[in-house]
């Protein structure tokens, strides 16, 4: 039972992606197109079409594996290639299968794009006048500091825009009568290119797709049917943003042409750093510096908020270098609204310099009185050394 996959130069364990490439190669090969008048290739390829559609399903290749032709109606089984899914009534239907396997089926595949669109098919839509497109996206970028990403802030910029044309509302003439159709591409909006087997479509450049020309162009946009504008608009920056976010306001980028939706506009918010606050996630970094003396016997200390001024923390004695204490709720806002990060103080133990006479004498006696209790991991170095 392997003439299917004979056909198609495929083992029997072959994925269905090889099945698809070896079918693919095949059917260039064989095409009508590529062979006119060829009863042979014309032959060859609604065998190997047939072999495809069998295959390329898993739970007729299944049938198949098992039971043979008789089970799918393939050639020389149950009424040969007519009336039955596993074969094909027609030429059409082999071409059919020919056009799913070439991303077709649905228009815009390879299919189309090398035999001119199919069978019948209106290679503008069957629209008969221009299509309609989208505006062009815009990008901007704004600035704001750090207090004003937590606060949050709406915000006024001002955009220069491609927007309709009031005076010919878009068309690009004068009057609905200095509107003509192409005569090169006769309102198609694309010409076509054959070459050997091939046809290849591309937009007319004399009317650039539109399928239109313009006998009398309107004066305000000499005939672009969009004229430059300038607009305020203002833009809500939500509490809690973080720099590089992108915001995106729909429509608002450049309008479309021939009833087309506008584009976009995207928005990069650049957040200015802070002298004293980093940020990670959600939460606050602080730095707070603190002299040993108050490390070894703790203290209490005032550091700032982002917004809420002031806040007083307890440095437990003992304090070592590099210490974090969280104080809750003092970060940054989540932008979507599910509450507030904390702010984490990272303790920063500083050692005195240009120390006094006096200082020097207390700082002697201190380290006389060093013991295992008071330092237990430098004399457990200590030890490790000796």
């Amino acid at each position: 039972m392997s003439e299917y996959y004979d056909l198609l130069g495929v083992s029997k364990s072959a994925s269905a992606d090889e099945i698809k490439k070896a079918y693919r190669k095949l059917a260039l090969k064989y095409h009508p197109d590529k062979n006119p008048g060829d009863k042979e290739a014309e032959k060859k390829f609604k065998e190997i079409s047939e072999a495809y559609e069998v295959l390329k399903d898993s739970k007729s290749r299944q049938m198949y594996d098992q039971y043979g032709k008789a089970s799918v109606g393939g050639m020389g089984g149950m009424g040969g290639m007519g009336g039955h899914p596993g074969g094909f009534g027609s030429m059409e239907d082999a071409l059919n299968a020919f056009r799913e396997a070439f991303g077709g089926g649905g228009g815009g595949g390879i299919f189309d794009s090398f035999f001119g669109g199919g069978f019948g098919s209106d290679p503008r839509g069957g629209s008969g006048g221009p299509m309609p497109s989208q505006g062009s996206s815009k990008k901007t970028a704004i600035k704001i500091s750090f207090e004003e990403a937590a606060r949050g802030l709406d915000k006024e910029i001002v955009l220069t825009n491609l927007a309709t044309c009031a005076d010919c509302k878009g068309q690009g003439a004068k009057s609905s009568s200095d509107i003509a159709t192409c005569s090169q591409c006769a309102g198609s909006g694309q010409v076509f290119e054959t070459r050997g087997f091939f046809s290849m479509s591309s937009g007319c450049p004399k009317c650039a797709g539109s399928g239109q020309e313009i006998k009398n162009p309107c004066s305000t946009c000499n005939g672009e049917g969009l004229v430059s504008r300038k607009q305020r608009v203002k833009l809500h920056i939500p509490a809690g943003i973080d720099d590089g976010t992108r915001l995106k306001m729909a429509g608002y980028g450049d309008a479309g042409l021939h009833g087309g939706p506008a584009g976009d506009l995207y928005v990069f918010v650049q957040v200015e750093p802070h002298p004293l606050f980093t940020r990670e996630g959600d939460d606050l970094y602080l730095e707070l510096p603190i002299s040993s003396a108050s490390a070894a016997l703790g203290t209490k200390k005032e550091i700032p908020t982002l917004l809420k001024g002031k806040h007083k923390i307890t440095i437990p004695a003992g304090t070592q270098e590099g210490a974090l204490l969280r104080v809750r709720g003092e970060g940054m806002p989540n932008v979507h609204g599910r509450g507030k990060g904390d702010l984490i103080v990272h303790v920063r133990i500083e050692t005195p310099k240009h120390l006094t006479s006096e200082q020097k004498k207390l700082l002697e006696k201190l380290r006389e009185l060093e013991n295992e209790k008071s330092h237990p991991k430098s004399h457990a170095f200590d030890a490790h050394t000796k």
